[in-house]
């Protein structure tokens, strides 16, 4: 936090040049995944929801301070009325091709940046009748997305919120290098892992390549190549069933990241050719999933 360039610094000038004002982040509980939760079982099953986390406002884009004796700082949460009109737009979009909720995640009892939200959110939501619309505040939707977070369908917050919450969502899947995320504006995209990058990994074929993976499918859906997406997605999940992963995920049989991505995109190769036989022994060489 200390070094005078960061790599955030280019990541959120990136995000801001580019106009990528929406970062979208599914969240899903793999039903062979659940017991690599830290969650019971009851909790996390079925979990499927997505969150729409505005990407370039806020406090992280606010005017920051620090006194002349470095004892006094303050950074400045600051949002217009277009700013989130358009990422609410977004989601509501969203919530009517899944399961028609959207939660809008705020601290409206406390700031006003929050409480702008609830007016325009609530002003939008009447443009969507199908689609319900319920108030969470951050403190108390952190503790309900490990109470009870089969409750969420689509979520709707700011950025520092966003950033936070969605990592905590990484729980449920059982590692955070299962989730993807789409950053997009009105003219330029972005597809890439939530997590960021892995130095500590550099040459040592640990890496779990499935959230890249699953971040591409998404730019495929971006480009209405939906059923080029969905081969990604099936084929991924079929590496899930027969635990094809990574060390996070199965430190026993030690597949590295280099066996998990050949195996996935053999598999996408291969599907429409398989007729959905399996082959195990084809599973024990690394190679295709399929006959």
């Amino acid at each position: 936090p200390d070094a005078i360039v960061r790599p955030e610094q280019g990541l959120l000038k990136l995000r801001k040049v580019l106009g990528l004002y929406a970062n979208i982040r599914p969240i899903k509980a793999y039903e062979t995944l659940i017991d690599k939760s830290p969650l019971k079982r009851y909790i996390i099953e079925g979990t499927d929801m997505v969150i729409y986390r505005e990407l370039t406002g806020g406090i992280y884009f606010g005017e920051k301070k620090l006194s002349d004796d470095g004892t006094v700082a303050s950074d400045l949460c600051e949002y217009s009325q277009m700013e989130i009109e358009r990422i609410a737009h977004l989601a509501f979009k969203s919530a009517l091709t899944r399961r028609k909720k959207v939660t809008l995640v705020d601290k409206a009892n406390v700031l006003e940046t929050s409480r702008l939200w609830r007016r325009v959110v609530t002003n939008i939501a009447s443009e969507y009748p199908e689609v319900a619309l319920d108030f969470l505040f951050v403190d108390n939707a952190a503790m309900q997305m490990i109470l009870n977070p089969k409750q969420f369908d689509v979520i709707l917050t700011e950025n520092l919120f966003g950033d936070i919450i969605s990592d905590e969502g990484s729980v449920i899947g059982g590692s955070i290098g299962l989730l993807a995320s789409a950053s997009v504006g009105d003219k330029c995209a972005m597809f890439e892992p939530i997590h960021g990058s892995y130095p500590q990994a550099t040459g040592k074929d640990i890496a779990n390549p499935i959230a890249a993976i699953l971040s591409a499918s998404m730019l495929l859906d971006h480009f209405g190549l939906f059923a080029e997406s969905e081969s990604i997605r099936k084929a991924v999940e079929k590496a899930l069933e027969f635990n094809i992963v990574t060390p996070d995920l199965n430190a026993i049989r030690n597949y590295g990241t280099n066996y998990v991505g050949d195996a996935i995109a053999s598999t996408i190769v291969n599907s429409e050719e398989s007729n959905g036989y399996i082959n195990h022994e084809n599973i024990n060489l690394g190679k295709s999933i399929f006959f």
